[in-house]
């Protein structure tokens, strides 16, 4: 049975782009961030009648599934009790730097999923919606069947948690593929044949960190069908965690 209520902690750029394309999907979104309901009171405005605001304990209480889109650096501050027995999304990426890092995720030993999991430790955590941004996710839904609808990496440790996932990217337009545990989560993360590339084409050379981000965030959205995803994925070979250039 499909979600009827996507509840959202953290309304930055994923959590927003999720939000809006749950809305126009049908489904029902409660968001909520770091500063208050009252902060939201233009975002619902503007989404409508299927979105609220409330706080992030209440958005996990409130969601069938819940999209963790915090920055990673801010995992811990995730309410563990509201979120025992759900479903989390959790598209986090780890950004290593000079002031920032995790030697857990530096060696390898971890996945970031992994150390999420670690924290949740009672709710069923999935990697998903970590690899495409959110222009993209909005420009390229598809009914179900249609000869270009893109598919979409996630990977789980519980196997009812990934079904679900799956069941609510079919809701927003999107195929999936089962990439395996959250051990297995490296092959679509940052710097892995996975990650934003194909959803966008190949970036102009030359390009700064950040002009590189600036361009992935505007670039029109390129169809990536399942069989795609899966060779990209088994071809992965995995290099030092995070995000780097």
């Amino acid at each position: 049975m499909s979600p009827t209520t996507l509840g959202v902690i953290g309304t930055g750029m994923v959590g927003l782009g999720a939000a809006r394309r749950a809305v126009d999907a049908g489904l029902n979104v409660v968001l909520s961030n770091s500063r208050g309901p009252e902060t939201l009171a233009g975002l619902v405005a503007e989404l409508g009648e299927r979105a609220r605001a409330a706080t992030p304990a209440e958005a996990a209480s409130a969601g069938d599934l819940v999209l963790a889109s915090l920055p990673l650096a801010a995992y811990e501050k995730l309410p563990r009790a509201e979120l025992a027995g759900k479903t989390v999304i959790d598209p986090m990426n780890y950004a290593p730097r000079t002031d920032f890092e995790i030697p857990v995720l530096d060696s390898d030993e971890l996945t970031s999923s992994q150390m999420v999991q670690r924290h949740l430790v009672d709710a069923r955590v999935v990697k998903a919606l970590h690899n495409i941004g959110p222009k993209q996710l909005m420009e390229l839904f598809r009914p179900a069947g249609a000869s270009d609808r893109t598919a979409l990496p996630l990977s789980g440790d519980d196997p009812d948690g990934k079904k679900e996932v799956a069941d609510l990217l079919d809701d927003l337009g999107f195929d999936s593929v089962d990439l395996g545990t959250l051990a297995d989560s490296w092959r679509s993360e940052p710097n892995s044949p996975l990650y934003a590339i194909p959803y966008v084409g190949r970036p102009p050379s030359g390009l700064t960190v950040r002009e590189f981000v600036a361009w992935v965030q505007q670039a029109p959205g390129v169809p990536v069908p399942a069989a795609q995803v899966s060779e990209l994925a088994a071809d992965a070979v995995r290099g030092p965690a995070g995000f780097r250039m």
